[in-house]
């Protein structure tokens, strides 16, 4: 079983109803694109791409076994995109010793509005998909890739548990739909048992 299968749902107290649910290419597009299009979002590959052009990217993943995009809601308004796949079928897999169990994540948050940064929110959110790929997938350990370069969001992992890996330089993808460039990226690994111990 893939986990497009599941559906995963948590009430977080103070915070609110988190849902994870697999990405819906035609009428995610409009969410998904305007949050690829940012500049923060260079390294997901897709800035100047059309609002169709991002549907048809997750269409083709929609039909992989080996990548899986999310939607995550907050209290059912869009929150994060969020992305697993298998390390050994991806670029990272040729920068470090994959593992039985290993699971590559990718979190985009949704910007922060006009209200501003929102104590507490990113943690909330991490807590939960971690929890949904660790525990809900069954998953030993976690990888996440963040660019070298984005210390907050180093720091937001580790503080999560997530220990630091080597630096490496994952190979540019030039792919069908999208083109990877070279990244400098800082690997870090969150293990089952250190997330929840005993």
């Amino acid at each position: 079983m893939t986990d497009r299968s599941h559906f995963h749902e948590e009430h977080v107290d103070g915070f609110g109803t988190v849902r994870i649910r697999p990405l819906d290419p035609a009428s995610d597009a409009d969410v998904v694109h305007g949050w690829v299009s940012e500049e923060r979002a260079v390294f997901w590959g897709m800035r100047g791409l059309t609002r169709d052009q991002v549907a048809g990217i997750y269409a083709h993943m929609a039909g992989l076994d080996t990548h899986h995009a999310h939607l995550v809601t907050k209290d059912g308004v869009p929150a994060a995109l969020f992305q697993t796949y298998e390390p050994a079928a991806d670029r990272v897999g040729e920068c470090y010793d994959v593992r039985p169990g290993d699971l590559g994540v990718h979190v985009l948050l949704a910007p922060a509005g006009p209200g501003g940064p929102r104590p507490g929110w990113t943690s909330a959110l991490l807590t939960v998909l971690t929890t949904y790929a660790l525990r809900t997938l069954d998953r030993r350990r976690l990888v996440v890739d963040p660019d070298v370069r984005n210390t907050g969001a180093i720091a937001r992992f580790e503080r999560q548990g997530f220990v630091r890996g080597p630096a490496v330089v994952l190979p540019e993808a030039d792919l069908p739909d999208v083109y990877l460039p070279e990244k400098r990226a800082q690997l870090a690994f969150l293990e089952r048992q250190v997330a929840f111990p005993g």
